[in-house]
């Protein structure tokens, strides 16, 4: 079992990402906070072009870019006469604050109005741009590094080290192509404003990077390297790094377009039926994933050497009635003859839990254990059908339990009881409302899938909605 003091120490750290409130000795999650990161470097340095990249191969993210050029201070009649000695480098050019009170709103998961500012007049001009709360929000911009507000925003921070006579090859053909500049002005304000302040501000913000990257976007390999770190921390729920034998399934668009048709009131039975199938088989697959195996070589039809791996053999899955149910079909389509056993369960009042019926294999002490129930929420039904795994002599390593969908609440009643078991969803929900139902949630599993709910939507003949 892990040490307090550890499990004290891990929660601490993530607080940056979560707000826990007590509610009678559980932990109340609020939403997950968006990944933040931010993109300093030199003028012209590439910044915008790494961070394109990275996009561009987050592909399965939602993920928005702002840049701080968007944040310059409008400039006033008197400063746009002397333009040319208006130094656009200096901490003072941005509207810091402004810049402050967006990136705040957008981690809240507020959408924001970002400006939109006219290098040729020097102002911020009436049509304010949109943007959406993202699961990534990349800030990018020559001083994003400077100011340790804005610091403590971001989750990762990239410094983009790019030769300085490149730069300004690059600040040349920009600034006079881009913004209507001629070559000289550019030069005596590279001179005159530009070098300076990277010297003096820029330069050394290059200390509280967590990543340099030099060659800017040339360098495919740290970008590839920083794509498959954020890749890595979006599919690590924050309650992984408590619990380590917590798995959540990588999200893509293809499952949050799945989740967003199973949890819709509206969604017509045929609907539900259909797209929750869909889910239960990736997580079974997912969950088939962490059984022990062994290398295997086999030889293929060409008379090759293939080395893979055979899974262990000794498997039955468990599913607690009446939701658990719903997940037999994909765990038969998976494992053909696999035997599968049924626990009955009721409740009684909010914590207790009577056994009703159990009908499971003769020989379930020697197997490992795929535990059928899409819905954790409190853990109480949960820690009962365990329970009675374990007085049939199933270890409790052996066993992995399978869901689509778990409430924080459900997640620490079941691990703190049983460390040594595994956890398998696709989605961590928010907390338990005061009905121990979990929120956003899909409502009662049970009776949507088998159609005893009064208040579903008829199906119709329709094909169902593609994704």
């Amino acid at each position: 079992m892990m040490d307090s003091g550890v499990v004290a120490s891990l929660t601490n750290s993530i607080k940056d990402h979560f707000s826990l409130e007590s509610n009678g000795g559980l932990e109340k999650v609020s939403l997950k906070q968006p990944f933040i990161i931010g993109a300093a470097g030199g003028t012209a340095s590439g910044k915008t072009t790494v961070c394109n990249m990275i996009i561009s191969q987050l592909h399965d993210q939602r993920v928005v870019l702002v840049n701080q050029d968007a944040f310059y201070q409008s400039l006033s009649n008197e400063q746009l006469e002397k333009v040319h000695e208006y130094n656009f480098d200096h901490p003072d050019a941005f509207n810091t604050e402004l810049l402050l009170l967006c990136m705040e709103k957008l981690k809240q998961g507020q959408a924001v109005n970002i400006p939109n500012y006219d290098f040729k007049t020097h102002k911020s001009t009436e049509s304010a741009r949109k943007v959406n709360p993202s699961d990534v929000i990349i800030l990018e911009g020559i001083l994003v590094l400077h100011d340790p507000r804005v610091r403590d925003l971001m989750n990762m921070k990239i410094f983009v080290d790019t030769d300085s006579d490149l730069r300004l090859a690059r600040r040349i053909r920009r600034d006079t192509v881009e913004r209507g500049r001629n070559i000289q002005n550019v030069l005596d304000q590279y001179a005159k404003h530009v070098k300076p302040s990277f010297e003096e501000f820029i330069l050394p913000s290059k200390k509280y990077a967590d990543i340099i990257i030099p060659r800017g976007a040339d360098n495919d390999v740290a970008i590839d390297l920083i794509v498959q770190h954020i890749c890595t921390k979006l599919g690590q729920h924050d309650l992984c790094k408590i619990y380590p034998n917590v798995f959540v399934m990588y999200s893509t668009f293809q499952v949050r377009g799945m989740h967003t048709l199973v949890r819709d009131a509206k969604t017509t039975k045929h609907d539900f039926v259909f797209y929750a199938d869909r889910l239960i088989r990736l997580v079974v697959e997912h969950g088939l994933g962490h059984l022990p195996f062994n290398e295997k070589q086999i030889i293929t039809p060409t008379g090759s050497v293939y080395t893979g791996v055979v899974f262990c053999k000794k498997l039955c899955g468990v599913s607690v009635i009446r939701s658990g149910e719903s997940m037999e079909n994909a765990l038969r389509a998976c494992c053909k003859g696999i035997k599968i056993g049924k626990i009955l369960i009721h409740r009684e009042g909010n914590n207790g839990r009577q056994l009703i019926y159990e009908k499971l294999p003769s020989d379930i002490s020697s197997c490992h254990v795929l535990l059928l129930d899409p819905v954790l929420a409190s853990g109480n039904s949960a820690i009962k059908a365990i329970s009675v795994l374990l007085s049939k002599g199933v270890a409790e390593s052996n066993i992995i339990f399978l869901n689509l969908i778990a409430a924080p609440e459900g997640i620490h009643a079941v691990c703190r009881k049983f460390p040594m078991l595994k956890i398998v969803t696709s989605e961590i929900d928010v907390s338990l409302n005061k009905d121990l139902h979990v929120i956003p949630g899909m409502g009662e599993f049970g009776d949507r899938y088998f159609g005893t709910d009064k208040n579903a939507t008829p199906s119709t003949n329709q094909p169902s909605k593609q994704l």
